[in-house]
């Protein structure tokens, strides 16, 4: 497979609602230059927007990185969330359907990973939170 490539990257702090507002309008017009189709713009915003929120709730806020990324074949949009909050105790746990810590309805974690084509997620107890996304081009 070809090197992938850094087109753009932009970064956010995310510290209060407002910061979610921005990472979401970030995400929709790199996902449009990108050139993904409405419906992939709406699942990596969707994704972005309950990760940006997560990154404020259960990590005390924290900081978003948006890379348009290629791969030699197609273009996409990336986005990292990283906080140093409490950590994700039992990763397996958090990622089924229908958990939550939260009162909400427990598709956050689960939801994004099912809307983008890549997820990566690292954490550590007291060491905080690091999930990573891709939506790609068809």
């Amino acid at each position: 497979m070809a090197e992938l490539s850094v087109l753009g990257t932009d970064e956010v702090p995310i510290h209060t609602d407002a910061d979610v507002v921005r990472v979401r309008q970030l995400v929709r017009a790199a996902a449009v230059a990108a050139k993904l189709s409405l419906v992939d713009q709406t699942k990596i915003v969707t994704a972005a927007s309950e990760l940006a929120r997560n990154t404020l709730i259960y990590g005390g806020g924290g900081q978003a990185v948006v890379e348009t990324v290629n791969d030699g074949r197609r273009r996409g949009i990336r986005a990292l969330f990283r906080d140093e909050g409490p950590g994700i105790a039992d990763v397996d746990l958090a990622l089924t359907d229908g958990y939550t810590t939260g009162g909400g309805l427990g598709l956050g974690l689960s939801g994004a990973r099912r809307l983008c084509d890549e997820f990566e997620l690292d954490s550590a107890v007291g060491a905080g939170t690091c999930i990573q996304v891709t939506k790609w081009t068809r």
